[in-house]
C-alpha cells in the first residue's frame, strides 16, 4: 500500500491563518525583491516575517522555514518569534522535510504548550510521520509513529477538527500495519512455517478487526490449521468467517477447502 493509497489530506486552516496575521506590517519591507540566501544579517522583524510570508506563498517553502527560523533567532523575544515557530514547523512540511518539522513544532510545543495552536501543532507532528509510511514489505517504524502521534492528538483534543481527521487516518494507518502482518504472514506460509504464519493472522483478526483484511486472515487461518493438521481449530475459524463474510470470496474458497481436506466438519 502506498502514500497516495493512504490518501493524504492534512488540515491546514489555523496555520495558514497564522501567515496572515497583521500587526502594523503594512509597507514595512514590503518593497523590493527578497534576497535568496539567509546568511545573518540583522533585519527588523517585520521585514523578515514579511520576507518568509512572500517564499511561501512563491512555493519556496524550504527558504520561508529558514526564514522563519531566523525570526526566531534574530528577534526571541518579539511576538512573531512564537509565530515564526510555527510557521517554520509548517514550512518544513510543506517542503516534505518532515524531520524539521517535527523538530519545529515539538520546540513550539516545549515553550508554548498551553498555546492555542498547540493542537495545531500536535497534528502537524502527526501529519510528518503519516506521511512517511512506507510500502508493507518495508519497516513499519513510522507507521506506528504515525499511530502514536495520532492517538495523541485525539486523546489531548477529542472535540477539534484534528481529532476527527485524526480518527479517519488512524482506520489508514491499522489497515496498513494488518496489511503488513499478512504480508509476513503469507510469507511464512509460503516457506511451510505454519505455525508462524498463524501468529500473523491471529493479530490481525484479534488486533485489527475493523480492517479490509480480516476475512482473508480468517482464511488463512483456515489453510494453516488444516496444514498443521488441526481440522478443529480450522473449524473454528471457517464458522467465523462464514458467519460475518458469507458473501466473500475468502468464505468460498474456506468452503471448498473445508469440504476437500475436513468433510467431517460441521463449520460450513
Amino acid at each position: 500500500m502506498t502514500l497516495t493509497a493512504l490518501g493524504r489530506h492534512p488540515l491546514r486552516l489555523p496555520i495558514l491563518a497564522l501567515a496572515t496575521l497583521s500587526i502594523g506590517l503594512a509597507g514595512c519591507g514590503g518593497g523590493g525583491k527578497p534576497k535568496k540566501d539567509v546568511a545573518y544579517v540583522a533585519r527588523d522583524v517585520d521585514t523578515l516575517y514579511i520576507t518568509a510570508k512572500q517564499r511561501l506563498d512563491a512555493g519556496d517553502a524550504k527558504q520561508s522555514a529558514a526564514l522563519f527560523d531566523e525570526v526566531e533567532r534574530q528577534h526571541p523575544y518579539s511576538p512573531w518569534a512564537r509565530r515564526a515557530q510555527l510557521m517554520s514547523a509548517f514550512s518544513y512540511y510543506v517542503a516534505r522535510d518532515y524531520a524539521k518539522s517535527v523538530q519545529a513544532a515539538q520546540r513550539f510545543l516545549s515553550v508554548h504548550p498551553g498555546n492555542k495552536d498547540a493542537p495545531y501543532a500536535y497534528y502537524l507532528v502527526a501529519l510528518c510521520y503519516y506521511e512517511q509510511i512506507s510500502d508493507v514489505r518495508r519497516d513499519q517504524k513510522d507507521t506506528k509513529q504515525a499511530l502514536d502521534a495520532l492517538t495523541e492528538v485525539i486523546r489531548r483534543y477529542p472535540a477539534t477538527q484534528y481529532a476527527t481527521d485524526a480518527k479517519l487516518k488512524i482506520d489508514l494507518v491499522n489497515d496498513h500495519l494488518a496489511g503488513k502482518e499478512m504480508e509476513v504472514g503469507r510469507f511464512y506460509e509460503h516457506s511451510g512455517k505454519w505455525l508462524a504464519g498463524t501468529i500473523r493472522f491471529r493479530t490481525v483478526v484479534d488486533k485489527y478487526q475493523q480492517t479490509s483484511h480480516v476475512p482473508e486472515a480468517l482464511f488463512r487461518l483456515v489453510e494453516s490449521y488444516l496444514a498443521l493438521g488441526l481440522p478443529q481449530e480450522a473449524e473454528k475459524s471457517a464458522a467465523v468467517l462464514g458467519n460475518n463474510y458469507p458473501g466473500s470470496e475468502w468464505y468460498q474458497r474456506a468452503y471448498k477447502l473445508m469440504n476437500t481436506k475436513a468433510p467431517n466438519t460441521k463449520a460450513i
